[in-house]
C-alpha cells in the first residue's frame, strides 16, 4: 500500500464506510507477506515511495507468476525486469493482464496511472543501438515511477556531433542517465556539458578487453567530469530508480 491508500482506509474509517476490522484485515500483511519462498515487503511503497519490483531473472515462471499476484491484491502498480520473451510466454498461462515490453526486458501491470511526481524530466541518453535495452529498462523504470522521460539513442563518442544537436535537451533536463559500453566515455562528455546529476550506467557491450563491461565501470569511476555517479554494469533499473529519487527533491 502506499500513503495516499493508507489515508484513504483511515479516512474511510472515521466516516464508518469501513469497520476496524475490516481495515484491520487490510493491513494485515504489513509489512510482508511471506509466500515460503519470498516475502513480498508489502511496506516498500510507504518507506520508498514505490512498491517491491520484482527481478525475473533466477526466477521460475511460477514463483514470478505468485509475487505478481500478491502484490496485485495490494493494489499496487507491478515492475518485473530482466524478464526474458520465454519466461513471459510462459507467465501468460499463469498471470493475465501483464504488459510485455521487450525493448526494456520487462513487464508491468498498473492499477493506477501514476502521477506525476518529478519535478523536471529525466533524460535517458545512450552510447549505441547496442545498449538501448539497458537504456529501455531504466526509462521504463522512472517512467512508472512518476516521472516525464526522454530519450536520446546512439549518440556515442565515434560521432560525437550527434550528441551536440541535441544540446537544449541536455541543458533543460532535471537529471541525466548516460549508458554506454566499450570504454565507457560518454557520461564524461555529458557531465563536462550540463550543470545536473549525470548517473553513469556501464554496459556489458563490447569486444574481449572490455571485460563484459569493467572497462567502462572503471572507466565512468575515474571520470575527471564532476557530477557522474555510476551505478553497476547493466543496471539501468538503478539507475532510473536514483533518478526519480533526484528528480522529486
Amino acid at each position: 500500500m502506499d500513503p495516499q491508500q493508507i489515508v484513504e482506509l483511515l479516512k474511510a474509517v472515521r466516516r464508518g464506510r469501513v469497520s476496524v476490522q475490516q481495515a484491520v484485515a487490510r493491513l494485515r500483511h504489513l509489512p510482508f507477506e511471506d509466500l515460503g519462498f519470498a516475502k513480498i515487503d508489502h511496506h516498500r511503497a510507504l518507506r520508498q515511495g514505490f512498491p517491491e519490483v520484482v527481478m525475473g531473472h533466477g526466477k521460475e515462471p511460477k514463483q514470478i507468476a505468485a509475487i505478481v499476484t500478491a502484490l496485485r491484491r495490494r493494489k499496487s502498480n507491478v515492475l518485473v525486469t530482466r524478464l526474458s520473451v520465454e519466461k513471459m510466454s510462459m507467465m501468460k498461462r499463469l498471470v493475465s493482464g501483464l504488459k510485455y515490453h521487450p525493448a526494456a526486458r520487462a513487464a508491468t501491470w498498473v492499477e493506477k496511472p501514476p502521477k506525476i511526481s518529478g519535478r523536471g524530466t529525466i533524460l535517458v541518453v545512450c552510447a549505441g543501438t547496442s545498449d538501448i535495452p539497458v537504456a529501455e529498462e531504466a526509462s521504463l523504470t522512472a517512467a512508472i515511477m512518476g516521472n516525464r522521460v526522454e530519450r536520446i539513442f546512439d549518440v556515442g563518442v565515434a560521432g560525437i556531433h550527434r550528441l551536440l544537436e541535441h544540446r537544449e535537451q541536455l541543458y533543460s533536463a532535471s537529471v541525466v542517465i548516460v549508458i554506454a559500453g566499450m570504454e565507457g566515455a560518454l557520461p564524461s562528455v555529458v557531465g563536462g556539458l550540463v550543470d545536473k546529476p549525470v548517473i553513469a550506467v556501464p554496459t556489458s557491450v563490447g569486444y574481449g578487453a572490455s571485460f563484459n563491461g569493467i572497462a567502462a565501470l572503471l572507466g565512468m569511476l575515474n571520470s575527471c567530469a564532476a557530477g557522474v555517479t555510476v551505478v553497476n554494469i547493466d543496471n539501468g533499473f538503478g539507475a532510473g530508480f536514483a533518478a526519480s529519487l533526484i528528480n522529486r527533491l
